[in-house]
């Protein structure tokens, strides 16, 4: 079989920690990861501009190779996703797909909470997006959406400032303005793949009583039931169980950061756009 990776982009490293959980469902499939660090972060970038440089990100899987990719990025999956879906998909290929993580996780979000009402901690492009809002609205119509937008947030864990005490200002200030919208509030969603290098200070501001979940497992399994479901994509992904990096940046910054996020070391190279 020819080499035919499956890919997993982010903007920046958090999408490292769905790899990472990906490879550990999947360890036999080869993959390509490229995160777009030189114009990270896309939080804050308009809708336009996060869907041309998704778009462009997404041709260059294609042309390594990969059949299927994987945006292990909130603000990417938001905003960027149904359109390339729709609109390029259809010129690009018919045995391609682009897959997010806005829909896997709002499948089943339904099943943590009792109070039926959730909290959403995600950056300024997903919360704008009203994505979450939306998709969860079509599985559990009862279930009551609060929602915060964390701008400093990825900046912390990017600058390797996740541990620090001057983090903690950011992270119980909008924990505290999340809860605030309602006592009701028993789940929340890390809804950005680098929240979870922040678990250790959100823990300290969130009530023991209310659960938090992260996306990198709940991703894997739902490409594992994807595979399962769709074999005539499947057959489309070599293993050899190879892992390669890809950077839009300088490769030793992306090496230095990403061990944090993947849990090894890793060797990138880099790439233009």
């Amino acid at each position: 079989m020819k080499y035919q990776p499956i890919g997993v982009f982010d903007s920046g490293y958090g999408g490292l920690t769905v790899l990472k959980e990906i490879v550990k469902k999947l360890p036999e499939y080869d993959y390509l990861y490229l995160g777009d660090n030189a114009r990270a972060p896309y939080g804050n970038r308009s809708f336009d501009t996060v869907y041309e440089y998704t778009l462009q990100s997404v041709e260059w899987f294609f042309k390594q190779g990969c059949s299927l990719v994987v945006l292990a990025c909130n603000t990417a999956s938001a905003k960027a996703l149904r359109t390339i879906q729709q609109n390029d998909l259809p010129k690009l290929g018919t045995d391609k797909r682009v897959l997010g993580v806005i829909r896997p996780t709002t499948e089943i979000i339904g099943q943590f909470t009792k109070s039926n009402e959730i909290g959403i901690l995600g950056t300024n492009g997903t919360i704008q997006s009203n994505s979450y809002p939306i998709e969860i609205g079509k599985f559990y119509p009862q279930i009551k959406v609060h929602q915060e937008a964390c701008p400093m947030w990825v900046s912390l864990v990017e600058n390797d400032e996740y541990k620090s005490t001057g983090a903690d200002f950011f992270v119980e200030a909008n924990i505290k303005n999340l809860l605030l919208q309602s006592k009701n509030i028993d789940t929340i969603l890390l809804a950005c793949t680098h929240y979870p290098l922040l678990i250790n200070k959100i823990k300290q501001f969130v009530p023991e009583d209310i659960t938090i979940i992260s996306q990198g497992e709940i991703v894997a399994k739902s490409l594992v039931n994807y595979l399962d479901r769709h074999p005539e994509i499947e057959k489309n992904c070599s293993k050899n169980g190879q892992l390669a990096f890809y950077t839009t940046d300088l490769p030793q910054d992306f090496d230095n950061h990403a061990a944090s996020f993947f849990g090894k070391p890793v060797q990138s190279v880099h790439i233009e756009l």
